[in-house]
């Protein structure tokens, strides 16, 4: 079993390494001028990062997964709203589940 202690401060280290990078990226970004291609950059990286992390997600799992999936993109392309999408696959995959999908 893990030890309480270590664990913690593992934890704590992460979010402080978290915190530092996010401040950071916001003072390092305030000394770049924002042109309309790296505003265009800025605005894919959300959906790029998230496309990352869902897609090899939904390769290896269940068809209850790859519906859920499905129907929130068909949701992002309908609304372009990625929050509406979310939820969206999100209730499908309740529901799915719910019907032993």
């Amino acid at each position: 079993m893990v030890d309480e202690v270590p664990a913690a401060v593992a934890v704590l280290l992460l979010a402080l390494v978290t915190l530092a990078t996010r401040i950071a990226g916001v003072w390092v970004m305030s000394y770049v001028e924002i042109t309309p291609r790296i505003e265009a950059f800025l605005k894919s990286m959300a959906t790029s990062v998230l496309i990352a992390i869902v897609v090899p997600a939904t390769v290896h799992a269940s068809p209850r997964l790859w519906l859920a999936v499905g129907a929130a993109a068909a949701a992002m392309i309908a609304t372009r709203s990625a929050l509406g999408a979310m939820l969206i696959g999100t209730a499908v995959a309740a529901v799915a589940k719910i019907f032993a999908l």
